[in-house]
């Protein structure tokens, strides 16, 4: 089923969103991208007449509850953006009377589902090594279970907009799921373009495609790009992880962030790139600097030559015109990574270039372009070019998950 072709009208509908946006020290919130990306599906729901109870996550408590997470300080701009003056279950295990009295078109917001160590159902105070935690983890397994059959039992119908945590089975993100048929089970609008996005890159995508992988270091890495030789035809390395590519091919890195006991993994990967025709495209130059500082000497170096003492802050002049040579002429693109240090504004002009040729090939080459990972994803907003790509992930982990090819919990509790 899908959210389209459903009609909400009388039915007690459970949305899991991701609204762990990030708030100061007065509890304000900072960035409502998450809350605003959800608005679609809720408000879908309420103009169908559905009765909406609204379930999130929000930090890491460790207790329940810890009023510092709570979700009512959220409550007032959830009310703003639904347009309705949204209830609030001071526990989202014991709403059921709250639930019961909804009436067609209103909403109730439940409070951190993870007050309760039942939704990630890992135990809490017992580290993995103690060996009590093998019991514990196996009983909050069977309490998991137990609080997710609570939660479903508020509803009629579940939908699940959370893509954020898509990558984690836990009760409200998966298990679930389990207890409604596949005529009332469904991924919100924002989650179903996620998945859309991840198997238009992955899955269905148009040649020639290419993948720029960025990031500090090879071995966080190594599994998707492992996955991403299979499917691409140009692979893109920048960031840091590009000086231990530098290294495995004999060349001097300086001060550059490197992972010498990587070597082996970076010529795997250049080994297997040819085998399969995938073209690798490293730095040829890069802006080093004498220190780790916005402020700090610069200069503009062959990347395979960097002097000792000075580190590779950010891709140079010819590396950005290469590369963007080679993204302008894909037709399906994936970003996860910046080039460079670019919160120093001394060291963003690599990843603007990224970001222009990114943008230039969907707008004039009508190239496919999926945004992904935080750094990336502020990148292109922080640059203004969020709205001239493709599509920006909200999910970090779980975008990284599904480009390495394993299957989420929270889309295979859906689509079965």
């Amino acid at each position: 089923m899908t959210i389209d072709k459903f009609n909400f009208a009388g039915k007690k509908t459970f949305v899991r969103v991701d609204f762990n946006v990030p708030v100061d020290e007065n509890f304000n919130i900072t960035d409502d991208t998450r809350i605003v990306a959800a608005m679609p599906t809720l408000k879908k729901i309420i103009a169908d007449g559905g009765r909406l109870i609204i379930a999130s996550h929000m930090g890491r408590p460790k207790k329940n509850p810890d009023p510092k997470y709570s979700l009512k300080y959220i409550l007032k701009h959830v009310s703003e953006c639904l347009g309705v003056d949204v209830k609030f279950a001071e526990d989202c295990a014991k709403a059921q009377e709250q639930v019961a009295a909804l009436k067609d078109g209103e909403a109730l917001l439940l409070e951190n589902v993870r007050f309760y160590a039942e939704e990630e159902g890992k135990p809490r105070g017992i580290e993995k090594e103690d060996p009590a935690y093998d019991a514990a983890k196996k009983e909050l397994k069977a309490a998991q279970k137990e609080f997710a059959k609570t939660l479903a039992s508020y509803a009629d119908v579940y939908v699940n907009d959370a893509f954020g945590t898509a990558h984690r089975k836990h009760a409200t993100t998966a298990v679930m799921a389990d207890f409604f048929d596949a005529d009332h089970k469904m991924f919100g609008y924002l989650m179903e373009k996620e998945v859309v996005a991840v198997e238009k890159v992955l899955n269905n995508s148009v040649k020639p495609v290419t993948a720029i992988i960025g990031g500090s270091k090879v071995s966080s890495k190594i599994t998707i790009i492992e996955n991403l030789l299979q499917k691409v035809d140009n692979l893109v390395i920048i960031g840091g992880m590009a000086y231990t590519f530098v290294l495995a091919k004999g060349g001097k890195v300086g001060n550059s962030l490197c992972e010498p006991d990587q070597v082996d993994v970076a010529l795997a990967v250049l080994k297997k790139a040819e085998e399969l025709g995938v073209k690798i495209v490293l730095p040829v130059d890069c802006l080093a600097a004498d220190n780790f500082d916005n402020n700090a000497n610069t200069q503009v170096v062959d990347n395979n030559n960097v002097p000792d003492g000075w580190e590779g802050m950010d891709i140079g002049p010819k590396s950005a015109a290469l590369m963007a040579g080679v993204i302008e002429s894909s037709k399906t693109i994936l970003w996860n990574g910046p080039a460079g240090v670019f919160e120093f504004s001394n060291f963003q002009a690599g990843t603007k270039a990224i970001a222009t040729a990114v943008a230039n090939a969907t707008a004039k080459n009508g190239a496919f372009s999926l945004v992904g990972g935080g750094d990336s994803v502020s990148a292109v907003k922080q640059f203004g070019f969020a709205d001239k790509v493709s599509y920006v992930s909200t999910g970090g982990g779980a975008l990284l998950e599904a480009i390495e090819g394993k299957i989420l919990p929270g889309i295979a509790a859906i689509k079965g």
